[in-house]
This record gives C-alpha cells, structure tokens and sequence, in this order.
C-alpha cells in the first residue's frame, strides 16, 4: 500500500489576518490577505485536504486568541484542521474542538507541562494530538520561537512517543519563511530514530522539488507556507501533484 503524503498549507494568524513571518520575528510580518476564509476556500478547491491554522496572537500571548477564524474555516470548509498556538489549559484545547479543529497542535505545553501534555493524548486519543516541534541548532524552541530551551529534539520526541504520541511536526526556525530548502539531514535522523512516527515536514520548502524530495525521504506530509504565498509553488503544480497521488 502506498504510503499517503499530505500537502498541508499553512495559514498563520495575527489580528484576524492570514500572515506570514521571516524567522518567527513578529516584526517582520507579511499580510497577504484579510480574509483568512478566502484563502482556505482557494486551497480546498484545488483539492487540498489538510490545514494548518496557527494563531500566533495566541502563541504570543498564551492563550488562544482567534477562535473566530477557525470556527469560520472550520464551517465553511471541509478542510481537517490542525489548530495550534496559545492552548495552555483543558478549557482551550476542548474551546477549540468545539470550535471544529480536527487536531490540536501543541508545543510549548509539550516541554512545559508535559504531565498534562500526555493527559490530553491520553483523554483525546493520539490522532487528536499533533505535537509541533520547533527546533533551532537540534535544540527545541518555545513560545513562538522567543524562547530556547537545552531540550534536544531527538529526546523530546522520544519522551512523547513513550507517552502515546503517534504524528508530530519540525520546523527548523532558521528555514522558515526564509524558501532556502527544508532541513534534509535533520529529518532524515528524525525518520531514522522514530520510523513509527507520522512525521511532517515544516519550514523552507521553496520549490516544488523539495516536496518530491521530503517524500522520498519518508515524510508523511509537509506544511508549506510562504512558497504558496509568493507563487514559488503555484496552483497547477500542487494540482498536479494531487491528481498524481490518488
């Protein structure tokens, strides 16, 4: 059976707004439409399945922020939505279930809190429970990138899957919204140590090639952003890619 590979796009948040930022810095910020709707109605139509909605108002301010975009998107489309950024507590992560996310992506609680952490795959199921791991230098990042941590990826990652976890994410911050390329050699001892992971790939895919390439390594998927956004990867390209997998 062939393995699925799923085209993820990912539509960050600030102010209600579908932006994009250069190296998590909240100071360099790109808005590329004020209708965030809009945007998800134009990746369903091409026939993408997957998204990835991040409030970053919330992962800045710790508690989630835009439960609004997502319940919209959520209603209007039937995209499955991975929701992430600022779920801190049992009341968030169920606020954004009932507001019709299909997973919760947690990070910063991940490191944080991890006792709570595995309370909710364990309450929820791991197919709920997409952990995001953002990594600068093999390290982990949390907080929307503004604070580092001694955590090694490899470890955390171990840690979780001990505890339950089944799909996870990587975003090295030193790629993203920067189109230089994903961090091949980093996923691929990721894949290497943890091949019963659903791993997704995350940050720095420029071109079309780099999402050939992260499947051929073994990916599950791959969150593309800025590529989408710029016209480094257009429409046609992901419909043909699309068509191709069915």
């Amino acid at each position: 059976m062939k393995k699925t590979f799923d085209i993820i796009p990912a539509i960050d948040i600030i102010d209600g707004k579908c932006v994009r930022l250069s190296q998590g810095d909240y100071n360099k910020k790109t808005i590329y439409n004020e209708n965030p709707l809009e945007v998800a109605k134009q990746f369903e139509a091409i026939g993408i399945k997957r998204l990835h909605l991040v409030d970053l108002d919330g992962a800045k301010k710790g508690e989630v922020v835009n439960f609004k975009v997502l319940d919209k998107i959520a209603n209007h489309t039937g995209l499955k939505i991975d929701f992430g950024g600022g779920i801190k507590t049992d009341e968030s992560i169920q606020g954004i279930f009932n507001a019709g996310a299909d997973m919760a992506t947690i990070g910063s609680i991940a490191v944080k809190d991890p006792e709570l952490f595995y309370s909710w795959i364990k309450k929820y199921g791991s197919m709920k429970i997409l952990l995001g791991a953002d990594v600068k230098e093999e390290k982990i990042a949390i907080s929307g990138w503004l604070e580092e941590t001694k955590l090694t990826v490899f470890d955390h990652l171990k840690r979780n899957i001990e505890n339950g976890l089944t799909q996870a994410f990587c975003t090295d911050v030193s790629k993203d919204g920067m189109l230089q390329g994903p961090s091949m050699v980093l996923y691929l001892k990721i894949l290497e140590q943890f091949p019963q992971l659903n791993f997704i790939a995350s940050g720095g895919v420029s071109k079309m090639n780099d999402v050939f390439e992260l499947e051929k390594i073994g990916c599950n998927g791959v969150i593309i952003g800025k590529a989408l956004y710029e016209g480094n990867i257009t429409t046609n390209e992901l419909k043909d890619f699309i068509k191709d997998a069915l």
